[in-house]
């Protein structure tokens, strides 16, 4: 297994290039999933997910055909009169590549968008995590999403 900070710089990269970086849409692996991958060398990421508006999903890296890395995620729009998909879709993607640009995907963070406030909270580390992230739109939570994940260990 690669050492840890070989994985959380993958893990970075791969987040910034699939999701958060506009990546082109695989097709699904599983009945009505909507998938998004990218790949380095020996590395491979899968991101996989159901739903739209609410949704769960799975992330999953492989090290030379072996998985050792995986979250999972469930995130739901708590009130849609304050923001729809669209635009915590936005708000997500805008926070989570200042994130990344710290080359980091975990360790909490506060992030001011005209749609909203977007705050995340974490504890671990790549290892073994889980976090929970939100966004505030005039004080009130409008969207919530909680994620957790860690190695794989045979």
């Amino acid at each position: 297994m690669p050492e840890t900070a070989m994985l959380n710089e993958f893990v970075v990269e791969a987040k910034a290039a699939s999701y958060v970086g506009g990546g082109v849409p695989r097709p699904p692996c599983r009945p009505g999933s909507h998938d998004i991958g990218y790949e380095r060398g020996d590395w491979r990421y899968l991101d996989s997910y159901f739903g739209g508006t609410d949704f769960a999903g799975q992330e999953v890296v492989w090290f030379a055909d072996e998985p050792i890395w995986a979250m999972n995620y469930f995130g739901w729009v708590i009130t849609p009169d304050l923001i729809d998909a669209s635009a915590a879709g936005t708000v997500i993607k805008a926070a989570l590549s200042a994130m990344y640009r710290q080359g980091r995907f975990l360790g909490g963070m506060e992030f001011d968008h005209p749609l909203g406030r977007y705050l995340d909270r974490s504890e671990g580390g790549c290892e073994r995590f889980s976090g929970h992230e939100c966004i505030m739109v005039g004080g009130r939570k409008a969207y919530a999403l909680d994620y957790r994940g860690g190695l794989i260990i045979p």
